[in-house]
């Protein structure tokens, strides 16, 4: 019997959906349930052929776990390895090889020196930075936000270099990212799973959380559509991930990336709408069910991203 687990949080509508949407294609062999933990021993095989993660990212106790269960043949979904090594501006310069369109983005140094260091641990660092040209490549309006961060917490959004002085002393030490601000025409997010099933719906970032999916928009250009999509699918293949979101903001029927690293969007019934929750729970069990049968005991189970295997296999591009 091969078991695929779901480890889970806060939710509450996703993971038994899919358990019982797994459960209810009756696949010979095959059963879902939620993930059941009691000891982790070193080197020590878990009871799950394939485990959907949605919580490690808020505890390392499972993170931990979740690696030790991908070194002992689990295919776990998303790559806690990868996962735990990528961050958003990262995520960024990637896409930039990739070929998809970007904001203008820099890196910032925290505005407080990390706990346990001093002035003496930056001293590779110019006092002061080039703030002139950080400034005139991003311009203003532009947002703040963590470089490594998620579920929108911490994002800024910054008329001008007084409230950037303000803002950045206030974020301690996060370290930060700031980018160009897109007056976008169009907003798309855009589920991907297994790398191949990809789903484009209209999203509009600025209404309350509950009321962002949009479900009587325009009908979008085809064209835009197919790029959006070929784009979806770089970003998802050259990071490795199985299961993500990525959102698009269209200005002058350009779609840039602003965010593409969401390892475990938000799947919940009352936020993504009843035909978006249905597409993904179905997905979401197949992809799981086809990762269950391609399960080999005792050897690595993952799904490891382009630019990881062409950086092994020193392969010049990522595509």
């Amino acid at each position: 019997m091969k078991k695929i687990g779901i480890l889970f949080g806060m939710e509450d509508t996703f993971p038994q959906a899919f358990i019982d949407r797994v459960n209810s294609k009756n696949e010979k062999g095959i059963i879902a349930e939620a993930v059941s933990i009691d000891k982790v021993v070193q080197n020590k095989a878990s009871d799950y052929a394939v485990i959907i993660d949605r919580i490690s990212q808020d505890v390392p106790f499972y993170r931990a776990y979740l690696k030790n269960a991908a070194l002992t043949g689990t295919a776990v979904i998303n790559n806690p390895f990868w996962w735990s090594a990528d961050d958003k501006f990262f995520n960024n310069c990637l896409a930039d090889v990739l070929g998809v369109p970007l904001p203008n983005t820099v890196l910032l140094p925290s505005a407080e020196h990390p706990t346990d260091t001093t002035s003496k641990s930056f001293r590779n660092l110019k006092y002061p930075l080039d703030w002139e040209e950080m400034f005139n490549y991003i311009g203003f309006p532009a947002y703040m936000k963590p470089y490594a961060g998620g579920g929108w917490k911490n994002v800024y959004r910054l008329e001008n270099r007084d409230e950037f002085w303000e803002v950045h002393r206030e974020t301690g030490q996060l370290v930060m990212l700031l980018q160009e601000e897109i007056v976008f025409d169009l907003y798309f997010r855009v589920y991907c799973l297994g790398g191949k099933a990809v789903r484009i719906m209209p999203y509009e970032p600025r209404n309350p959380h509950h009321l962002r999916y949009v479900v009587d928009g325009p009908p979008a250009d085809k064209k835009l559509l197919a790029t959006v999509k070929d784009y979806t699918l770089r970003l998802c293949k050259g990071l490795g991930y199985d299961f993500n979101t990525v959102e698009f903001a269209v200005r002058d029927g350009i779609p840039y990336a602003i965010d593409f690293g969401n390892p475990a969007p938000d799947a919940e019934l009352t936020s993504v709408g009843k035909e978006n929750f249905e597409w993904v729970v179905e997905e979401a069990a197949k992809m799981a069910i086809e990762y269950a049968k391609k399960h080999k005991d005792g050897q690595m189970n993952l799904t490891w991203g382009t630019f990881m295997n062409g950086s092994v296999n020193q392969a010049p591009r990522f595509k």
